[in-house]
């Protein structure tokens, strides 16, 4: 299943005939009144996702002078998502609320003082929390950041959480160089996936830990074709055969990327070189991270974090995030940096979607399409 995906999207990625298909581009809203209805998904108490979320209707107006008028197309449901919506997220948005972190829509008017975008441009929020899964929607300039229009719809929609994170890790921690060795768990994640992905573009070897699955060899040809270089189960990081596999490289892993913790965090320390850095971006597990003494003193292995959210904010408007997306764009239309398997689900059917993504051994993120 997981191979079909991978060639599926693959397919689609290089038959440009498909570029003026929905997948691609939708056309524009015109002859916008003062005001137009439209449908939400608000959150007004924290709590079960399947229980304290609904699709309300509503109006948004016409953009005033510094406004602009967006029609959103895809928005992805992420595990932040479901997070916030339960209130256990860093960041709790002032309810009611409109719910989604992640999503991409096309501007369909401006205001009159609105000088970088035009109609047409597709857009993605400049901040976690603006709430995307709506719509339509008026907003200020400033909280939106412009992307390429020339990418599938599917990539820019899903373009501002995981692959960032990938690539700000691998990126901004380790001097890492062509031939050198990464380890990582959750490895199936979408945020794995770009790893191993921009890894391979890099030249950086990657060992690739996922839990044991009915499908396991699926997922294990899905990930290799991404370029990953090994693919192990967490069973298989507790026996000398991992360590056999070490070995046979003349070097360790400089960096570990953690997404689960507990015991899988521990032992991607021991696996470290001295002086190697383990980076945490997420807590699957919901079991914290337990860290050898001799690791610390003896390996000087040093304990790090990641938050896309704040690297967002402390980068707003920088040049290095510019460069960071044009670089993940090319990528992009080189059929270099593919989108996770994903499951379009029409906006109405939004809270099947959420259900779904409680479920476990996930294939496919959930992905809404706002424009039914």
């Amino acid at each position: 299943m997981t191979g079909r995906i991978f060639h599926s999207i693959t397919n689609v990625f290089k038959k440009h005939q498909l570029k003026n298909s929905f997948f691609w581009k939708t056309p524009c809203l015109r002859n916008i009144g003062t005001s137009k209805e439209t449908e939400a998904v608000m959150l007004k108490d924290f709590g079960d996702p399947r229980k304290v979320l609904s699709l309300e209707k509503m109006s948004v107006q016409h953009p005033s002078d510094d406004e602009v008028f967006v029609k959103m197309l895809m928005a992805p449901i992420n595990p932040s998502d479901i997070n916030m919506i339960e209130g256990t997220y860093h960041i709790r948005p002032k309810l009611p609320a409109i719910v989604g972190n992640e999503g991409v829509g096309e501007v369909v008017e401006i205001g009159k003082n609105v000088k970088n975008m035009k109609p047409g441009d597709w857009v993605i929020p400049a901040e976690a929390a603006w709430g995307t899964w709506r719509q339509l929607a008026v907003t200020k300039e400033n909280m939106l950041l412009k992307i390429d229009n020339n990418i599938p719809l599917l990539s820019a929609a899903t373009i501002m959480v995981n692959p960032c994170t990938a690539y700000r890790m691998l990126k901004d921690y380790v001097m890492l160089e062509a031939g050198d060795l990464v380890i990582q768990n959750g490895a199936n994640s979408a945020v794995g996936q770009c790893v191993i992905q921009l890894a391979k573009e890099w030249g950086i070897k990657t060992i690739n830990i996922v839990r044991d699955r009915p499908d396991l060899e699926s997922l294990k040809s899905h990930l290799n074709q991404l370029g990953a270089t090994h693919v192990v189960t967490e069973e298989f990081v507790r026996t000398s055969e991992m360590k056999e596999l070490i070995n046979s490289y003349n070097q360790k892993p400089k960096l570990a990327l953690n997404c689960v913790g507990g015991k899988s965090a521990t032992e991607l320390i021991r696996f470290l070189k001295e002086k190697g850095t383990i980076v945490t971006y997420g807590g699957m597990s919901k079991k914290p991270l337990t860290i050898p003494t001799g690791a610390l003193i003896f390996k000087e292995v040093k304990i790090m974090g990641y938050w896309n959210t704040q690297w967002n904010f402390e980068h707003r408007d920088s040049d290095e995030k510019k460069d960071m997306y044009k670089n993940l764009c090319d990528l992009i239309r080189d059929c270099k940096l593919l989108p996770s398997p994903s499951e379009l689900v029409p906006f109405s059917n939004f809270q099947e979607a959420v259900d779904k993504s409680l479920e476990g051994f996930q294939n496919q993120k959930k992905v809404l399409v706002m424009q039914e």
